[in-house]
């Protein structure tokens, strides 16, 4: 879906007004950056809310309806977390049953369904009720993956200058230009500590971390694991060598059918290693987007 859908036709609909049976609007009062966590949104008012609004901050759209209870239900956790963000994002609800072009638009084939959207464009989505944590984790992606791009919120007033270059960030890439990991991930970890909200801090942590654990891992560790399948270990260090090598789509591969023969810690253990390589990616990957797709399936 991402990256693939024509939402201009969902435009002309913004010419006339929302039939009065459909809830449209602000859901609850607008954050500190002024901008309502949560909207629900009609085919009229698409355009403004979605399409517009996505210039500035993300946009996750969740298509709903009451005829299915797990959707209506799962709706409730996106609201939970879409306030705890603050407008930082908004969540735009969006009944199926009675705004049906938006769910063609978007191609729906379940319910729930939900698209992050950002400049007006579709950058990932997934379909069914998902644990919070694993949203949260898919979300912190998407909007590490569109930091920087978009407008932001709106400003309280003035014009902002230029953001200097940030000497931290410095002295920590200039580690990393010279193979010193660990300063790197020091450098790195220093910023977290200080601003734990800092996306770019936490990306680059994330890669540094990565290429730390692939200097212990064997050059032979791919043999090795399709030697002894039953090795989950041996399973993690072959597909942090695949990635290390720019096989992704073998990466995930190895790990999801790890995690789909195996239960408990070892499953867990497959699990947090896949998401951890999701965090190296774009969200809107079509790898990555393939991938979550056939981790959602072994999970479920």
């Amino acid at each position: 879906m991402s990256g693939a859908v024509d939402l201009s036709a969902l435009k002309d609909r913004a010419q006339s007004p929302p039939p009065s049976q459909q809830p449209t609007g602000p859901v609850g009062e607008a954050g500190p950056t002024g901008l309502a966590p949560v909207v629900d949104v009609t085919e009229a008012t698409f355009e403004a809310e979605v399409l517009e609004r996505s210039s500035q901050v993300v946009v996750l759209v969740s298509m709903w309806s009451e005829r299915s209870p797990s959707s209506v239900q799962f709706s409730g956790v996106l609201e939970s977390l879409a306030r705890r963000g603050a407008g930082d994002w908004v969540l735009a609800r969006v009944d199926v049953d009675t705004n049906p072009r938006i769910a063609q638009a978007f191609g729906v084939q379940a319910i729930p369904t939900v698209v992050a959207v950002a400049a007006g464009q579709p950058l990932a989505d997934f379909e069914g009720v998902q644990p919070e944590d694993q949203v949260s984790g898919w979300l912190e992606q998407v909007l590490l993956a569109t930091a920087g791009k978009l407008a932001g919120p709106p400003a309280s007033g003035g014009e902002e200058e230029p953001e200097a270059e940030d000497p931290r960030f410095v002295a920590a890439e200039d580690a990393l230009a010279e193979g010193d990991l660990a300063g790197a991930e020091a450098g790195y970890q220093a910023i977290l500590d200080a601003e734990p909200g800092n996306t770019a801090a936490l990306g680059a942590i994330r890669q540094v971390r990565f290429l730390a654990r692939v200097q212990d891992v064997a050059p032979d560790a791919v043999a090795k694991a399709a030697a002894a399948p039953t090795d989950v270990q041996a399973q993690l260090d072959a597909a942090d060598a695949l990635l290390y090598t720019q096989q992704a789509e073998e990466a995930f591969g190895r790990l999801i059918e790890t995690i789909r023969r195996t239960a408990g810690d070892d499953r867990t253990a497959a699990r947090t290693r896949l998401l951890e390589l999701f965090e190296l990616f774009d969200p809107a990957d079509p790898m990555v987007v393939a991938a979550r797709r056939k981790l959602a399936s072994a999970l479920y």
